[in-house]
């Protein structure tokens, strides 16, 4: 599979900020622009996601409980386990810091739910799984970072051993959740246009993902973190996100077929329970790190595409190897469609296929 664009569009926005970082009154103002954008961000999570539709889904509960505990529960438990490269030197302690958070951060839904159906598996149930990770995302991943990363914060101390201060909380609250309260809220009025225009909105979505990166970045650089990472660390880090991202396909592929799922939910659960989303994950850490959020977003970017390359392949070898009759898959795999969660008119246990 190729590099996805949206990669490209962020590395070279790393490459900006590497070349021109805001200083002075331009931090100033992409700080503020950034964390005004993380507020739409989550104002527009909220504005998609169909609570009443993602609550039909509980009828499916096994697999959703599955794929969370895969989430929340074993992708942590595989990041605290990865803290014995530290002192092999084969991982920097700010680079394992951010191996640990992208293990919080929440699943996928649009690629999840692309995989899914190039590989003949349970989509209504890939959506609903997907909404719900991201729902339970806003709350495990900053609850999960304060008790596991311990003094691996942002500079600005938010994030101290033990737990969270004062500042952090209200950091989480005003840009994490109630912004996304207020997309919930607001659904009701505002959930038909942001469907209508979900093609727009989702451009808008990566733009301010990017202007989050740029100024992450920038930051870092004026700091002089970068100078912690060599070459060696690098090629490191890459090395365990293989094994991480392996871990996890056997763990996922294999448990679902030991807990009696059918195929179809199986490939669900691989998919949904293996992958982190890049979308969710650099806002909270901006949100979480302060100025080592560059550091703590390269793990989690690295892994994204590693993760899209890997099961672009397992989705095409399991479309293969089906015996149902094939069936007409969109170009979502390649483009990571954007599916609003929850929508779909099917329960997410019946098996039934969406394209």
């Amino acid at each position: 599979m190729p590099v996805d664009p949206y990669i490209l569009l962020l590395l070279g926005t790393v490459g900006l900020a590497a070349l021109l970082p805001a200083r002075g009154t331009g931090a100033d103002v992409a700080s503020g622009a950034s964390t005004a954008a993380i507020a739409f961000l989550f104002f527009l999570y909220g504005a998609r996601l169909s609570t009443r539709e993602a609550l039909d889904g509980l009828r499916h509960w096994r697999l959703h409980g599955t794929v969370l505990a895969c989430t929340f529960v074993v992708f942590p438990l595989l990041g605290l386990a990865a803290r014995g490269f530290v002192p092999s030197g084969i991982l920097s302690d700010p680079l394992y810091q951010g191996l640990l958070f992208l293990t919080l951060v929440p699943s996928t839904i649009q690629s999840s739910i692309a995989f899914t159906s190039l590989a003949r598996g349970n989509v209504p149930a890939a959506i609903c799984a997907g909404s719900f990770s991201s729902l339970a995302g806003i709350v495990a991943t900053p609850l999960l970072a304060a008790a596991l990363l311990g003094g691996g914060g942002g500079g600005d101390g938010s994030l101290g051993a033990g737990g969270f201060s004062a500042d952090s909380v209200t950091k989480i609250v005003l840009h994490l959740l109630v912004p996304f309260v207020a997309g919930q809220m607001l659904r009701r009025w505002v959930g038909e246009f942001v469907l209508r225009h979900r093609k727009v909105l989702g451009l808008v979505d990566r733009g301010s993902i990017l202007l989050v990166v740029y100024t992450a970045f920038s930051q870092g650089m004026v700091e002089g973190i970068w100078h912690q990472v060599s070459p060696a660390r690098f090629g490191g880090l890459l090395a365990v996100e293989a094994v991480l991202l392996a871990a996890m396909l056997l763990l996922t592929w294999y448990g679902a077929k030991a807990l009696k799922f059918g195929r179809a939910d199986r490939i669900t659960i691989q998919f949904a329970g293996s992958k982190k989303s890049l979308a969710a994950g650099l806002p909270m850490a901006s949100v979480l790190f302060g100025a080592q959020a560059s550091l703590a977003v390269l793990p989690l970017m690295l892994f994204h595409q590693m993760q899209l390359m890997v099961c672009a392949v397992i989705a095409k070898r399991r479309s293969r190897d089906a015996v149902d009759p094939p069936e007409a898959v969109t170009s979502a795999v390649a483009e990571e469609i954007t599916v609003p969660a929850g929508r779909s008119g099917t329960g997410a246990g019946t098996g039934t296929r969406s394209g």
